[in-house]
Parts: C-alpha cells; structure tokens; sequence
C-alpha cells in the first residue's frame, strides 16, 4: 500500500480563509453565528441562526464561461480548490491534467436558486428562468464536476454527496483511490451553501437553536443546556497525494493520512448510533495499525443535537477511553454540512502542527447524559502529539473517521 500525504489546503470559511486569520478568530472564543434577516418572510421557521460566509466574492480572473455552470456552493468549492492547488505548488502545473489527479468532493445537494426555479416551473408551467446550466447548478455532484472541469482534471471523479460525510468521506476515498495505486494525486474536499430550506431541514425534526436573539451564546455541543444546531456554510479542499510523488517534488507536507474507516447504521435515517459510530472509529485504528492511546485528540462532529452529542460521547469513550482531549469546531462555525468533513480535518491538522488545540466554547456544564470525556474548554490546550482522529456522522446513518499524523 502506497502513503498518502496532505501537501495542500484551502478554504472558505465564515472564520477567514486562511489558517493564520482563522486560528486568530479561534483564540478570540466568538462563534460567527448572526440572525439570519434573510429568513424573516419564512413565517413558520423557528430557529434563524445562520452562520454565512459574508466576505466571498467571486475571484477577478474568472471568467464568464467559468462561472456559467456554477451556483454558489460550486463557487465556493472550486475557489477553495484554487487556493489549495495554489498551495501545494500544483495550479497550472500540467502534470494534474495529464490523469494522475482526481477528484473526490460532495456537498449535502447542489445550488438552492436553480431548484427554485424548476420548482416554480411545476408549480406555475412557466419554464422562465430556466436554463441550460440549472440543472447542472442544483445536481447533486455540482461541486465534484464542476472542480474537476475548471482545471482540466482527467483522473477518476468519486462524488460524496452524503449530508455531513460528503468532505470526510471525499477525503477517506481520495486516500483510499492513492494508497491503491489507482492514482497519484487527488482533489478531495466538501463545500455547503446557507441557505433557509437548508435551515429548514433540521427546524422540521425540532433540531435547531432557537436563540435567534442571542447568536454568540450558541451552539452548544456537549453542552447541559444546548438547544440544537445552526447552519453554516463554506468549503475546503485539500490535496492528496501520493508520498514519494510529494518528496520527488520537494512538496511540503502538512500531514500523512495514517487511517480511514466509515461505515452505516443500518437502522434509522437520522437517529445515530452508538455501536456503529464507534465501528468506525475502530476501522480507522485498524487501518492506521494504532491503538487507541495513541490519539491525542478528536475532532468532534459534536452538533450540538440532543441525541447526537450523547451517542457520540459514548462511542469516543467506548474507542478511546474517557480520558482523550475533544473538542467540537462547530462552536465556532455552525454545521457547515457538507463542508463539515474536509474544514474539521483542515483546523485538526492545523492544531497539531502547532500545538495548541481550540476549546469548544459555549460549553459550560457537560450534559450528565453524555460520556465524561475531556472536554477542551476555557482557553484551550497545548497538546503535543502524533496523531489526531476526526469523525463525522451524517444522515442515514453514515459514519466516518480519519487519522491524520504528524510530519516533521
């Protein structure tokens, strides 16, 4: 089996769009979580806490022949994938247009304002506003294909639409598609757009924060008195590559992959379960060849949901034991769905190359229900270590976990 390594990052995030600006924003402890006003004519939403990426616009050199075919969430994925090339000392370069990159990407779906449009056209019959890109905007694999056209990708394309998995999962099949040979460098990453029938998703099942007058108070993962989640949104990408590819190029590298593991329930579409989440956590060990002391952090998928951050606890605690630092980014950014994924592995990455690992904040008194865990609060910690796990759990049950090690 072949190594794989992280040799390029790039993001859009609600936090900044580069590490240095992002962990700043980090040590402030302030969440990016405003009302949403946007939403004030959806007369039956309850909670309308968002957390937008107010300051992404569209980079000068694209073109409109660029753009055409991208909504939103597309633009924020091939702009997050533009840095991360630019990064990793590969944009332009021709070797990633000759085969030997891929793409693996997902968002939770595609671009809200083309489905608005068709949906008026079954309402109404009026086709106005239709055009030959909104189905290629609002198609569930917009981000993936999108990517991989704007710089001429010709390697294998793996789409990860799978809710909250869709940038974990990205990631773990990117990994899996270098470590077997099939290729040499992949373009793995998620992206979300906000967006009010988003928000509205969770706000049907009683899943979201109603302290629409108190933004910078939730969310609360782990939390006694947490009252659900918010939406977010934003993209990250990293690059993966190959390791003696990276080295022969004098690449810096931020990470290797040392595991993967996902898996399914099998059992309800949006209730999780212990036993499975910890399966996956397992896999990633195995896969790693490491037992469990040897994860000195997890970057929890911690949503701030009332079954969610309960099961999670208990299978972290059921894995690893009760003593492993944790710690929830979605504090400070909301659920950026399908960005979730890939931004969460980005920020761990980060951490453990510098040493100091972010405290969920808003969190005050951990649930008794959940799992005695150490919870990183107050000020954070500086933790040295070799290796830091994320996991992620999505609707329908789906499971994943990375373990990413430290290089250098």
């Amino acid at each position: 089996m072949k190594r794989v390594v992280v040799t390029g990052i790039g993001g859009i995030t609600p936090l900044g769009h580069d590490w240095t600006t992002i962990q700043a924003r980090l040590r402030q402890f302030r969440n990016a979580v405003r009302r949403m006003h946007e939403w004030d004519y959806f007369d039956a939403l309850n909670g309308r806490l968002g957390c937008p990426v107010d300051d992404f616009s569209l980079p000068s050199n694209w073109s409109r022949k660029h753009v055409r075919s991208m909504g939103r969430v597309a633009q924020l994925a091939v702009a997050a994938s533009e840095r991360a090339l630019d990064d990793a000392g590969l944009l332009g370069n021709p070797d990633i247009t000759d085969g030997r990159m891929g793409v693996a990407y997902g968002s939770s779906g595609g671009s809200i304002e083309p489905a608005k449009t068709i949906g008026r056209m079954l309402e109404t019959g009026s086709m106005q506003g239709v055009t030959a890109t909104s189905y290629i905007q609002m198609m569930a694999h917009t981000t993936a294909v999108n990517v991989g056209v704007f710089f001429g990708l010709k390697g294998r394309i793996i789409t990860t639409s799978s809710a909250c998995t869709s940038g974990s999962q990205a990631i773990g099949y990117g990994y899996e598609a270098i470590q077997n040979g099939k290729q040499t460098m992949m373009l793995c990453g998620g992206a979300e757009e906000l967006s009010g029938p988003g928000a509205a998703v969770f706000d049907t099942l009683f899943a979201t924060s109603t302290r629409n007058d108190t933004p910078q108070v939730t969310p609360r993962p782990f939390d006694a008195k947490r009252d659900g989640l918010v939406v977010g949104e934003g993209a990250t990408t990293l690059v993966l590559e190959e390791y003696e590819h990276a080295v022969a190029r004098g690449a810096r590298i931020y990470a290797e992959i040392a595991g993967f593991g996902t898996n399914s329930d099998g059992q309800h579409i949006t209730q999780p379960t212990r036993e499975t989440m910890a399966a996956a956590m397992r896999m990633a060990l195995a896969d790693a060849d490491l037992p469990p002391a040897a994860i000195g952090y997890v970057s929890a998928h911690g949503t701030a949901t009332d079954r969610g951050d309960v099961a999670e606890s208990h299978a972290t605690a059921d894995v690893l034991g009760t003593g492993v630092p944790i710690s929830s980014m979605k504090s400070y950014v909301g659920h950026t769905l399908g960005a979730c994924g890939a931004m969460e592995a980005w920020w761990a990455i980060e951490m453990m190359r510098g040493g100091w690992f972010a405290p969920t904040i808003n969190l005050d008194a951990p649930d008794p229900e959940c799992a005695p865990l150490d919870y990183l609060t107050g000020e954070g910690r500086e933790i040295r270590t070799g290796y830091v796990m994320n996991n992620n759990f999505a609707f329908g049950g789906i499971n994943t976990s990375l373990i990413f090690k430290a290089c250098g």
